[in-house]
């Protein structure tokens, strides 16, 4: 049974920085893809940020040179370095296997960006 818990959200200001965990339980992070996504109130949720089992990366053209994702196998932990926030970037972020499994979806961890 695979479990993953979200850290590490909060409020900061535009132009701020927060780095974001997934600790996940019950699958090696380093057999699976991962993934970070985000829900902003009213919107879809969407997928930010991809991290392949061979340690590709990928990202959502609207955070591309600003958040940077990676992983510490040892720690079984996924992270979303996340730089010059801006306030569209405002939602609950969720990391998720990719492509994300429904059952996998936690509480998440809300990040918002404001003055």
């Amino acid at each position: 049974q695979v479990q993953l818990v979200e850290s590490g959200g909060g409020l900061v200001q535009p132009g701020g920085s927060l780095r974001l965990s997934c600790v996940v339980s019950g699958s090696g992070v380093s057999r699976n893809a991962m993934g970070w996504y985000r829900q902003a109130p009213g919107k879809e949720r969407e997928w930010v940020a991809l991290i392949s089992s061979s340690g590709s990366t990928y990202y959502a053209d609207s955070v591309k040179g600003r958040f940077t994702i990676d992983r510490d196998n040892t720690k079984n932990t996924v992270y979303l370095q996340m730089n010059s926030l801006k306030p569209e970037d405002t939602a609950v972020y969720y990391c998720n296997l990719w492509p994300a499994t429904a059952r996998y979806w936690g509480q998440g961890t809300q990040v918002t960006v404001s003055s």
